[in-house]
């Protein structure tokens, strides 16, 4: 247990009402501010908290928060513009993984969620200081402060003794927890988003009264937009700009607006934003560029401290289409057709072509955000908002960075079961990586890391805006495919061949018709139409023949989905159009989804209107219409799989793995690589098997360590080891198929002389027995934390780069993808009839190695390579562990960025 009371930083966090407030912990000058808080007490609320109305009680409470820091002790307070509100506060008994926890909180502002948000606070603070338990005793005609404790989502004990309650509440970190701590936090943070996105009063500072500036045309399109509520410019040396009144100053305003629009020059921001927070705004929009690092510190501070929400800096601006509001505070040069479909993204300029393409498409926007620098309204903001707000359907982002992907990953996933939710995966390459740093000023996130986050959280990652529009076209049109069969119809031979290519290439199959809808099809279709799949139906083929046709498909239990590429031909009996109006015309909303392929048209997607009010979408080109095919059946598949469960684990030490980090890390601060012997102390803490081995130092305890650990081949390895060590084979510092003990002799002596100074012993272990050689690890991203990689394993391992990879902690279905992803997976399975690998001791493996990266943030990184895995058991023959000295972070814990 730290004895520091003062490590924990000071964070901002919202109440349950969107305001803002400081949670900190308590230092010896708070004093007077406590001893404050006790005072405004009602004497009723005295008794409540101290079982008598004592002044007496309130002031020696004062003291005992505010006393020197000691040990088993620690108090956070809620603070909100410079007064505390609310204080929580535990000290450890006699049994340290118990901790007797109290509250107190501001008279007029209970109900808010003050307390339960401290307790939040103080839940975390407690399990990183190994406390399991919170105990409590209240009186029982205390119902606010019982309903509290109720309410967290842990498993709380009663027990009435007389006119009290003693309660027992354990601090198990699960999902019942989580979502109840994602429910509070989400219903606060769509509250603190009220002033921003559904604004009564706006004003814009900095417009200017000739044109050219961004303020003016942000005033001009909120003005020509008809926003439906009040507007307001600032500027000093205007009384009305383009027929909106115009004060000096936003403190001279005739009401406080909810949302100032700031344009104003960087030099000027950090002015201009505390004068709007004096003046009680809630939220900022912040258009201006070019903030050095003690301007953007000074806006994040006045944000914080007076409780507004800030959009950017650098940034486009913001969008609601609601009729009752109609708000489009952007200056992008038309405004967007109100529809289904939110979008979020950092770059300006792809929200100005996703506002263009899905106005253009007709799907149109319900919310738009431009978070440009992100310095606090984040696409988990955007996320739970849309969530919420019973108009949007689709959510579109493009995100260049996360500011805290475990918790966004969180949202996103439950979000996905009720929306799709599509991104472009920016930043693949290093080149992209390079420019996503630089333009938004955040740290690039490893491609593999980001796609592992979109894959378990179930987002479809296009590779680019023209792709994100093309798949959004679908899924807001089509209803999603049972899986990932395609029927190809088509008039002409050619441009089915290309449509079947881009199935294949996009991971769709053309499954073969039955002889029973064969026959059916050849009863409708004209002479010479050849029916397979691609089915060619000839350029003769009439409007009804067609139809017709695409109906019968459409019952064949065997198709998913149906691509109609059409071409125009001078012969056909129907043109284009015809062939087009014979699925317009129908319904819409067929079982499966269906689309055009037309390689004559002119824009890469369109949404052709149904006669039933629906749509479908047409595209240029085959792999357009393929690609957007195959990410509705990955969705589909996504949504048919139940939510994974982190499994429970037998034989996890998780105290003496702490201890083993912390030991090591005391004799080197600086971290390092653990030798083997600590490294395989590590893995025992998690019941992870390795093979047998011994240390030798000298070259007679080699030999002893290679006659006791010969096996039937009376063969055995040895493997040198120093300091920083990392590729033996590279190294040549491993000897294989050792027989005898001349043989490990002149083997150690090899060692000796060509490490000489380097060498500190060597790890002796019998020669494992054949089988398939895989590779584990985990990777402890700073952004994202662990990250669990799986595949081929051996000294080809980085050359052929066979890997998967997913975010721990690891359920039992990231653990079955991880297996299957590998293109080395069919060897796991007993390919060519060399039988199945003990696949339950492989996923024991992994969901083992998850657990110990989430339980050690010091573990920077582990490598277990090569893993042996054969039909009977799987067993690390090599492993790599390196620990830095890292604090852990919760990263649920809520709190703003």
């Amino acid at each position: 247990m730290t004895d520091d009371t003062n490590s924990r930083p000071t964070v901002h966090a919202l109440l349950s009402d969107g305001t803002t407030v400081c949670i900190r912990p308590v230092q010896q000058g708070d004093h007077e501010q406590l001893k404050g808080l006790y005072e405004e007490m009602s004497d009723e609320n005295l008794r409540l908290r101290f079982f008598a109305a004592s002044r007496r009680s309130a002031a020696m409470a004062a003291d005992r928060a505010s006393a020197p820091p000691h040990p088993g002790y620690r108090a956070l307070m809620a603070e909100s513009k410079d007064q505390v509100i609310g204080l929580a506060e535990y000290e450890v008994g006699d049994d340290a993984a118990s901790a007797e926890i109290s509250i107190a909180v501001n008279d007029t502002l209970h109900h808010h969620g003050v307390g339960t948000l401290l307790v939040e606070h103080l839940v975390s603070a407690a399990r990183a200081d190994g406390i399991t338990t919170f105990t409590a005793d209240a009186l029982s005609e205390n119902h606010e402060v019982l309903q509290l404790f109720a309410d967290l989502g842990l498993r709380t004990t009663r027990r009435f003794e007389g006119p009290e309650v003693r309660c027992a509440i354990e601090l198990d970190e699960d999902d019942v927890y989580l979502s109840a701590v994602e429910a509070r936090g989400g219903a606060a943070d769509v509250a603190s988003l009220e002033p921003l996105l559904r604004p009564n009063a706006i004003a814009v500072v900095g417009a200017g009264r000739r044109p050219g500036s961004v303020g003016r045309a942000l005033l001009h399109h909120l003005h020509e937009g008809g926003f439906t509520r009040r507007l307001f410019a600032v500027n000093p040396r205007a009384t009305s700009i383009l027929g909106v009144p115009s004060y000096p100053s936003v403190s001279g305003l005739p009401m406080v607006p909810d949302l100032a629009v700031l344009a104003v020059p960087a030099a000027l921001l950090p002015d201009a934003a505390e004068e709007c927070g004096k003046a009680g705004v809630g939220a900022l929009l912040v258009v201006s560029a070019g903030l050095d690092s003690q301007q953007a510190e000074a806006l994040m501070a006045t944000c914080r401290t007076y409780g507004m929400r800030l959009v950017g800096p650098n940034c486009l601006g913001i969008t609601n289409t609601d009729p009752a509001l109609s708000l489009d505070a952007t200056f992008a040069a038309d405004h967007p057709r109100p529809g289904t479909a939110g979008v979020a993204v950092q770059s300006g300029g792809v929200g100005i072509a996703l506002l263009d393409g899905l106005s253009r498409l007709g799907i149109g926007v319900s919310t738009f955000a431009s978070l440009g620098d992100k310095y606090d309204v984040s696409g988990n903001d955007m996320l739970q908002w849309w969530e919420s707000d019973n108009r949007t359907e689709l959510a579109l982002l493009h995100l260049e960075s996360f500011g805290n992907p475990r918790a966004f990953s969180r949202t996103a996933r439950r979000v996905t079961r009720r929306m799709p939710v599509l991104t472009v995966d920016a930043g693949r390459t290093d080149a992209g990586r390079r420019a996503a740093a630089s333009h938004t000023a955040a740290a690039a996130t490893p491609t593999m890391t980001r796609q592992a986050l979109f894959t378990q959280a179930g987002i479809t990652a296009t590779r680019s805006v023209g792709e994100l529009l093309e798949t959004a076209a679908l899924l807001h049109s089509q209803p999603l495919p049972a899986g990932a069969r395609v029927a190809i119809v088509t008039n002409a031979g050619g441009a089915g061949v290309l449509t079947a290519d881009a199935c294949a290439e996009a991971g769709l199959s053309l499954p073969q018709l039955t002889p029973s809808v064969v026959e059916s099809l050849h009863a409708v279709l004209p002479d010479g139409a050849t029916v397979g799949n691609p089915l060619d139906v000839t350029a003769t083929v009439t409007e009804e023949q067609l139809g017709d046709c695409v109906d019968r498909i459409m019952r064949h239990p065997g198709i998913d989905a149906v691509l109609l590429a059409l071409v125009p031909t001078a012969v056909a009996a129907a043109t284009g159009d015809d062939l087009v109006r014979a699925l317009t015309n129908g319904p819409a909303h067929r079982p499966h989804p269906v689309a055009f392929v037309r390689l004559e048209q002119d824009l890469p997607v369109r949404l052709l209107p149904a006669q039933d009010g629906g749509s479908i979408p047409s595209y240029a080109e085959p792999g357009s219409a393929a690609r957007a095919l195959a990410h509705a059946a990955r969705r589909a598949a996504w949504l048919s799989r139940p939510a994974g469960t982190v499994p429970e684990l037998a034989e996890v030490d998780t105290t003496r793995a702490r201890t083993v980090a912390e030991t090591y890390l005391a004799t080197h601060p600086d971290g390092g690589w653990l030798d083997p012997r600590t490294c395989a102390e590590l893995l025992a803490c998690y019941g992870i098997p390795q093979l047998p081995w011994s240390w030798a130092e000298t070259e007679d305890d080699a030999v002893i360590a290679a006659e006791r650990l010969r096996g039937p081949d009376g063969r055995v390895v040895m493997k040198a080891h120093w300091p920083g060590q990392l590729h033996k084979s590279e190294q040549h510092a491993v000897h294989l198929d050792l027989e005898g003990d001349s043989q490990v002799r002149a083997s150690f002596r090899d060692f000796e002389t060509r490490f000489a100074g380097l060498m500190t012993g060597v790890v002796v272990q019998p020669l494992a027995k054949r089988g398939t050689e895989l590779f584990a690890g985990v990777v402890q991203d700073e952004v994202f934390g662990p990250l669990v990689l799986f595949g081929l394993g051996g000294t080809a391992t980085e050359v052929l780069a066979d890997h998967a990879a997913r975010l721990a902690p690891l359920t039992d279905l990231d653990v079955h993808d991880l297996i299957t992803a590998p293109r080395c997976a069919p060897l796991l399975f007993g390919a060519h009839g060399s039988g199945p690998v003990d696949l339950q001791s492989l996923e024991q493996l992994l969901l083992r190695l998850s657990r110990m990266a989430g339980d050690l943030p010091q573990l920077a990184e582990a490598d277990f390579n090569p893993v042996l895995a054969t039909p009977d058991a799987v067993t690390v023959l090599d492993a790599r562990v390196r620990l830095l000295p890292r604090r852990a972070q919760d990263p649920y814990l809520r709190r703003l960025r």
